[in-house]
């Protein structure tokens, strides 16, 4: 048998023939496999799609039992946790009361200077701002002018004086012939005695021109009627002055003692005008941010009308005022102690709360929780309240921290700082209401 050449047309139609029929059977097995693999990967995916959502389902009730048991441990926490607040002890002890109003500086003497006589200023003795003494040379008005209407008096005096004496004299003769021989007429003694009173008239009126002329010498000379500070120089020197300008020279007030006018309402007067009968009350003036206490003194008077515009009443207080604290004109608020409560219970009035049934105040127990404990308060300013019911001494009361309170809540106390009771911008009456009300 001879075999196909290689190379030969037979030979390469069997292998292409056999390689065909190879790649036919490949390409079926491929198509089962494939088909067999898309099964399982669909049943697979099923099935982990069926676990997934298991899983899910397990989680979220895993987590939503975890959050109630956390919630729950959390409410139990917080309601057995201590609540940090600032607590402080009531003290017994002395409450004064005191009436507040606004006012303003008013000095007992403020005097303008002016000059009486016509002149120029030639010395100015003073110094702007200077404290000076009654009595005390300010300034001179030139007094040559009137040195001169002395000297002039005083010669119309010294001729006046001698047509007198002689007249004196005359009177004296006629008088004397009259009586001894008749040679004088009764008209004759009686002309001269009317000359005499004449001359004496004169010489009076003389006199009178001497002292007006020394008045004006002491005019020329101008001193200070009060104690006081004089303020800023208004005439310089050199300048006519003259009696009838408007403007003064200068002014002197009096600074010590001075006296503070202030307000306060009608309906406190009463009170004052009773508490005045059993003395004078003592009265105490602020600056105007109420922090710097300036002077201390005594009410002298109540005015004797009301104003209706304001529905207030004026009165006056006097203050020594021996460290210059006061000027006149300056805005001050004023303190006016009424009375003073003996052994009064006294809190802070941060520890006063308000609630639908009125005021009340947490209590810290021995065993550091706090009870509601209703309260009368009785009066409350500058910081602190002064308790009629409901509190006794050394009793413990909460003053921060209330807002995170209820009965029965345990604490953890710190002690609070001590209460601004000298803070004067307080209110006669006031009373502070709390942030929240007791808890069921």
């Amino acid at each position: 048998m001879v075999m196909p050449h290689r190379g030969a047309p037979g030979q390469n139609f069997m292998t292409e023939t056999y390689t065909t029929g190879l790649l036919h059977r490949a390409q079926k097995t491929v198509r089962g496999t494939t088909s067999l693999s898309v099964c399982v990967f669909k049943n697979l995916n099923r099935a982990l799609a069926s676990l997934g959502i298991v899983s899910i389902v397990a989680c979220l009730l895993s987590v939503g039992c975890s959050n109630s048991d956390s919630k729950a441990g959390n409410v139990r926490a917080a309601m057995n946790q201590a609540v940090p607040v600032s607590t402080t002890q009531v003290r017994q002890q002395d409450m004064p009361v005191y009436l507040v109003g606004l006012g303003s500086v008013t000095p007992l003497n403020a005097v303008s200077i002016k000059s009486r006589v016509d002149g120029q200023l030639v010395q100015v003795a003073f110094k702007e701002g200077q404290h000076v003494k009654k009595g005390q040379l300010l300034a001179v008005i030139d007094p040559r002018p009137f040195e001169v209407q002395l000297s002039q008096a005083q010669a119309a005096l010294f001729r006046d004086q001698a047509l007198l004496r002689d007249a004196r004299l005359n009177y004296q003769r006629f008088k004397g012939l009259l009586q001894e021989s008749g040679a004088m007429s009764q008209q004759q003694v009686d002309t001269q005695a009317s000359l005499v009173n004449q001359y004496e008239g004169t010489v009076r009126n003389d006199q009178a021109q001497i002292e007006n002329a020394k008045l004006q010498l002491t005019y020329c000379h101008i001193t200070s009627p009060i104690e006081g500070r004089i303020g800023l120089r208004l005439v310089d020197p050199g300048n006519i002055v003259h009696a009838s300008d408007a403007n003064p020279m200068l002014v002197v007030t009096q600074l010590q003692p001075i006296t503070v006018i202030f307000t306060l309402p009608e309906d406190q007067l009463p009170k004052v005008a009773k508490r005045m009968r059993n003395g004078a009350l003592p009265v105490e003036a602020y600056s105007r941010d109420n922090q710097t206490k300036l002077d201390t003194g005594k009410l002298l008077t109540i005015d004797n009308e009301i104003d209706q515009t304001t529905g207030t009443g004026r009165l006056k207080a006097q203050f020594n005022n021996s460290d210059g604290e006061l000027w006149p004109n300056q805005f001050v608020n004023v303190r006016l102690l009424l009375e003073t409560m003996k052994n009064s219970l006294v809190i802070p009035a941060a520890a006063v709360q308000r609630g639908p049934q009125g005021m009340y105040v947490y209590v810290v127990k021995p065993d550091k929780t706090v009870d509601v404990r209703p309260v009368t308060v009785a009066i409350s300013q500058n910081n602190l309240t002064s308790v009629a019911s409901g509190l006794s001494p050394n009793d413990t009361v909460v003053t921060d921290g209330q807002d995170k309170l209820h009965a029965g809540s345990t604490v953890e106390t710190r002690p609070a700082g001590p209460p601004n009771g000298q803070a004067p911008g307080a209110g006669s009456s006031g009373q502070r209401q709390g942030a929240g009300s007791p808890a069921s």
